[in-house]
């Protein structure tokens, strides 16, 4: 191998290229694992998670709120192009994460003692490290609010720690679970309170690690942040339910009356083609919401086997709990899903049908009229030929009478002929003549007619 066809080492110090050059989006999706990390949560603690529809919020509205953090007047606003920010105050973190329809604002803080393991609960606002007005201002509305609360606690008899949570929920019905396979617990009212904010408690054990402390924190949130969105189809399916009723009535009615040739094929047109506006018009609407049901139900269900969730005696564990809430829920937006999707479908063949019916009808027409100019043709060929032996006559007639002057003419010069005589015994050759000039004319014109096809 030749050694000049590569360059020559690099002295240290200087960079050596190994790789061809980067495609322009490799460093964002290589990035994109590391876009959002994980929180560190140190037990015990406090976590304020508030979650916004986006829709119409500007970064840039999200950005001026921020930047109303203590100590954040200097934020740039270019931190907040990776969708992702984490900011430090005295003794607590703020994460801003934007998604494609919401936000959602994380703020992580040391538990007061008073607020531990046996208490009746943690108050907000009293004990929320940022204003309570900052946490009031944040853009868009809300979607979930939760008050997640990490204290340790000794899985050894869960229900004992069970117990000693439920404090917490006032005596409320909860959900509860042991997570990772008996490792951790988590317990929940899934109840809005009247602060706004649901409340979630997780009791670990002494010397559970902040990486993991944060996964399982980040997990309840997302599972509840997901459920949420999820639900949003549901509202939509039941609105959708009158008129998708009415649609299919209108649309059998049309189909009948196609069948039975009760109305004009106009008439049909025009209700059909309102039908399948109303209904294109309803897909249009609402297709994004149901494949986001779709996409956030998946979610769920992920995060759910994330959890690896095991039962606690007495109490229904958050995954049977979803199951039995959610899962009617999405079945009935599926539904409504799959019923548009048949309707558009079936309004499709139905207008199939119509148009066969109407091409059908215009091929009759076509052929009735076909048949009309047909027996015209006819008439005409008959009249022509008519006309044409006249013409021959009367041409012959013309011809006969420029002889008989001839005859007349030579006659008066001394010429001995009777002109009636000759002219009389000529009318059968002009007649021949006539008719034989006027084949001619025709088969020229034949063979020019099949030059030109």
């Amino acid at each position: 191998m030749n050694a000049d066809a590569f360059p020559a080492a690099a002295s240290a110090g200087d960079a050596i290229a190994l790789l061809p050059p980067d495609d322009a989006q490799r460093a964002s999706l290589h990035n994109e694992v590391h876009a959002r990390p994980t929180a560190r949560v140190r037990v015990p603690a406090l976590v304020v998670y508030v979650a916004v529809d986006n829709h119409g919020v500007q970064r840039e509205a999200e950005w001026a709120h921020l930047c109303q953090l203590p100590g954040q007047a200097d934020l740039a606003f270019s931190r907040l192009s990776e969708n992702f920010l984490q900011v430090r105050g005295d003794g607590h973190a703020v994460k801003w994460e934007r998604h494609t329809e919401y936000t959602r604002y994380t703020v992580i803080q040391s538990l007061p003692a008073a607020a531990q393991q046996g208490a009746v609960g943690p108050l907000l606002p009293q004990v929320l490290a940022v204003s309570p007005a900052w946490l009031a201002a944040i853009p868009g509305r809300t979607l979930a609010a939760i008050e997640l609360v990490l204290v340790d606690g000794d899985l050894a008899d869960p229900a004992d720690v069970a117990a000693a949570a439920q404090r917490w929920f006032g005596g409320a019905p909860v959900v509860a679970s042991q997570l990772g396979n008996g490792y951790a617990g988590t317990m929940s009212d899934l109840r809005i309170g009247p602060s706004g904010f649901e409340r979630i408690v997780i009791f670990a054990p002494a010397g559970t690690s902040v990486t993991r402390a944060g996964r399982m924190t980040q997990r309840l949130l997302e599972l509840e942040t997901y459920r949420v969105l999820a639900l949003r189809g549901l509202p939509v399916a039941k609105a959708l339910s009158p008129m998708l009723a009415e649609a299919e009535t209108a649309l059998a009615d049309i189909t009948a009356n196609l069948e039975n040739k009760a109305s004009s094929d106009q008439d049909l047109l025009d209700r059909l083609v309102s039908l399948a506006a109303q209904v294109e018009r309803a897909t249009a609407q609402h297709v994004f919401r149901f494949s986001a049901t779709r996409a956030y139900d998946a979610l769920v269900g992920q995060r759910l086997a994330e959890l690896r969730e095991k039962a606690i005696p007495g109490t229904q564990t958050l995954g049977q709990f979803m199951q039995h809430r959610l899962s009617p829920a999405m079945a009935t937006v599926a539904a409504t899903a799959q019923r548009l999707a048949s309707l558009s479908e079936r309004v499709t063949r139905t207008s199939a049908l119509l148009r066969t019916r109407v091409d059908i009808a215009t091929e009759a027409q076509n052929q009735q009229l076909l048949e009309k100019l047909t027996r015209g043709q006819d008439m005409q060929l008959r009249l022509q030929s008519t006309v044409e032996g006249l013409s021959i006559a009367a041409i012959s007639y013309y011809v006969v009478s420029l002889l008989l002057y001839g005859g007349k003419a030579l006659k008066g010069a001394g010429v001995p002929v009777n002109p009636e005589i000759a002219a009389g015994a000529l009318i059968p050759l002009v007649l021949w003549a006539v008719w034989r000039t006027t084949r001619r004319i025709h088969a020229r014109l034949h063979r020019a007619a099949d030059a030109g096809h």
